[in-house]
């Protein structure tokens, strides 16, 4: 059974500010692409990868690509459209009960551990799985004047993170129904649930960031440096470097 990669890395990124999208941002000597890539290549060295980028992007290098099988799949106008092209790509590949796994490219700060415990979670799963944190702060419910209207009981509630990964008819399936209801796709999980079914949630780390703001970039960059230096600590196996 083929493992496929599919990294959504087509967004323009405008709130970073920043003179280019986030995805080619410098973090520790590469771009955010690259140490993202880099981490996936660690845990699924042989799997298939999708790269979705804009059809313009001028900043993409192949060189930052360390995986052997990969093909490049033009980014659509949302989330949904770009993972849906993707997947479009692997019709004659792609057997119906192959695992597909999504993960943002703005997320290189994935542990290898929580990469591998999601893959683990495969193993007895029919339906699908996405890393994700149980909501540690006190959830507020606003008006629509900004105010308060009251507090959500947090008992239950869950951060969802990337990676998710799914069968790929399935997945197919679920955004090709949610695309053509119109309905707002703003993870994988979402229009799998909107077919009546419940993902497995995986519970990983809190410093999975997803880099959306000017100040994640730094923050990414202590955290990856906590990392090397722990697993250093663990080991000396040079991962998660």
């Amino acid at each position: 059974m083929t493992l496929w990669l599919i990294v959504p890395a087509a967004g323009r990124g405008q709130r970073m500010q920043a003179d280019r999208p986030k995805q080619y941002l410098m973090l520790q000597g590469k771009s955010v692409l690259a140490r993202t890539l880099e981490r996936l290549h660690q845990a699924f060295p042989e799997a298939v990868l999708r790269l979705c980028l804009d059809p313009d992007d001028e900043y993409f290098d192949p060189a930052d690509v360390p995986f052997e099988a990969w093909q490049r799949v033009g980014g659509g106008d949302e989330r949904a459209d770009t993972v849906g092209r993707a997947l479009s790509t692997l019709v004659e590949q792609a057997a119906d009960d192959d695992w597909v796994l999504v993960h943002d490219a703005a997320r290189p700060c994935v542990r290898l551990q929580d990469l591998q415990a999601l893959r683990e979670a495969l193993e007895d799963e029919a339906i699908g799985a996405l890393l994700a944190t149980p909501a540690a702060d006190t959830m507020k419910r606003a008006d629509a004047r900004g105010r308060v209207s009251h507090t959500e009981p947090r008992d239950g509630l869950w951060h969802a993170l990337t990676p998710q990964v799914f069968r790929f008819d399935l997945l197919r399936q679920a955004l090709d129904a949610a695309l053509a209801t119109g309905m707002m796709v703003t993870d994988e999980a979402s229009a799998i649930e909107a077919m009546g079914l419940a993902p497995r949630l995986v519970a990983g780390s809190r410093d999975n960031l997803k880099i959306t703001h000017p100040e994640d970039l730094a923050m990414a960059a202590r955290i990856l440096a906590v990392q090397r230096e722990s697993a250093t600590h663990v080991g000396g196996q040079g991962v998660e470097a």
